[in-house]
């Protein structure tokens, strides 16, 4: 993906956000500049990769396969190791009309995928197989809002505003807005976007960037480069 095709999803994210009410914390804002002069301080928010997650998942299309996504929170894996601690993470997402997240699971986290305003949120569902791999004849047991759903295999969920699923490991997952673009909440077990995304087909969790222009802010997967 293009730099600059990054900074206009940021700017179009940003305004989306607000518009339904919700305000991004400061580090969002920072420039580039401003994280190198502050990431001593800055150390949890880079560690736990926390802020702007950008991808096209390596397809080269991000409006048709792709998502936007800001880590607010994040614990670290220790926490989980220790049994202890901050044990939990918190995003946005955005997923536009028809936009693809593709069919993935998790081997550790559990997560509420949450329509937080806009269009109808699609969550396509299968379950697993005694291995952990994807069963295209098998369904899973979800909760609706805390209600226990059992999903046939390939069910199609519809999820109005306010309206959420929580998934468990194993549960596999595909997603996307329909009739509009969808604000996302996820709240879930510490999130950890290196190792923890199981993908149905091989592709990239990341997306790679062609330095056009300048960036307005750094993607989680800058930091390594940007920030050490």
């Amino acid at each position: 993906m293009k730099r600059s095709r990054i900074n206009e999803i940021m700017a179009q994210a940003d305004e989306m956000i607000s518009s339904h009410g919700f305000t991004l914390p400061p580090f969002a804002y920072w420039t580039p500049e401003e994280f190198k002069a502050r990431k001593s301080d800055a150390r949890h928010v880079i560690d736990a990769r926390c802020g702007w997650d950008i991808t096209d998942y390596g397809d080269g299309d991000f409006d048709k396969m792709g998502l936007f996504l800001f880590t607010l929170r994040n614990g670290l894996q220790s926490d989980l190791a220790n049994g202890g601690g901050m044990c939990y993470a918190e995003k946005l997402l955005i997923s536009r009309r028809d936009q693809l997240s593709p069919m993935h699971t998790h081997v550790l986290k559990a997560e509420d995928i949450i329509n937080r305003g806009g269009a109808t949120l699609v969550v396509e569902l299968f379950g697993s197989d005694d291995a952990g791999a994807f069963a295209e004849d098998r369904g899973s047991v979800v909760w609706l809002d805390g209600i226990r759903h059992h999903c046939q295999p390939g069910e199609k969920l519809r999820l109005a505003p306010g309206e959420s699923v929580t998934l468990r490991p194993g549960d596999w997952h595909a997603f996307w807005g329909e009739g509009g673009d969808v604000l996302i909440g996820e709240v879930s077990t510490v999130n950890d976007d290196e190792t923890d995304n199981i993908f149905r087909e091989p592709i990239g969790r990341f997306a790679e960037v062609e330095e056009d222009v300048a960036p307005t802010h750094l993607l989680v997967s800058d930091y390594s480069k940007w920030l050490g």
